[in-house]
């Protein structure tokens, strides 16, 4: 009992010690006494120095390190441009624009064949309607020239059987001719006979050649 009760006090002797120490410590350095008296100090005193209510971009003791990172943001925002977003729209732009100018290539293409088809079939056009008429005035004079002969060959026939006809008609007309003084001398015969009795042929043929002559 005697030996732990020693134990125990020079155990807590040390202890004793190192508190009084650590209490002499904080008496003796105050800036030991309170690990964040710097930090507050600091604090205050930029607090002190810059107590204004100036929002800090228009602090005009910001503006060295503005001008700074606006140079460098700048810089690369420029590099960026030039060397990555200009090339790839300056590509697009040219890729759109070669685009363009071949459309634009094949649309007078096709339009320069559409002119020479709608050239070439108004030429075969009035090539056709030439031939057309050529062919109509040929036909045309050809019906005529048969018209003409036919008209001609119809008009020689009916001359050929008119002069036939008159021929016959003049020749009839000669043998009744021949025939009437002899016709007529029998009917004066035949009615004197009546009428006053027998009488020589030679005479009544006599008589009506002179009556016939005057």
């Amino acid at each position: 009992m005697m030996v732990t009760q020693a134990y125990a006090q020079e155990a807590a002797a040390p202890a004793e010690e190192h508190v009084d120490g650590a209490v002499d410590a904080t008496h003796a350095d105050p800036a030991h006494a309170d690990p964040t008296a710097d930090t507050h100090a600091t604090t205050e005193a930029h607090g002190g120095e810059h107590g204004s209510d100036i929002f800090p971009p228009f602090d005009p003791a910001t503006f060295p390190s503005q001008l700074l990172w606006l140079a460098i943001s700048f810089a690369a925002l420029y590099l960026l441009m030039s060397k990555v977003a200009l090339p790839r729209v300056g590509s697009i732009l040219a890729d759109r624009k070669a685009k363009i100018d071949a459309d634009l290539a094949a649309a007078d293409a096709s339009r320069q064949k559409t002119d020479a088809a709608i050239a070439a079939y108004e030429a075969a056009l009035a090539d056709a309607k030439s031939k057309a008429q050529g062919i109509a005035a040929q036909t045309s004079d050809a019906i005529k020239t048969e018209l003409a002969s036919k008209r001609q060959a119809v008009e020689a026939d009916l001359s050929a059987k008119v002069a036939t006809a008159e021929a016959r008609i003049a020749t009839t007309k000669a043998e009744a001719m021949t025939h009437v003084d002899e016709i007529a001398a029998e009917t004066a015969q035949t009615v004197v006979t009546q009428l006053v009795g027998d009488i020589p042929s030679e005479s009544v043929k006599a008589a009506v050649a002179k009556a016939s002559k005057e």
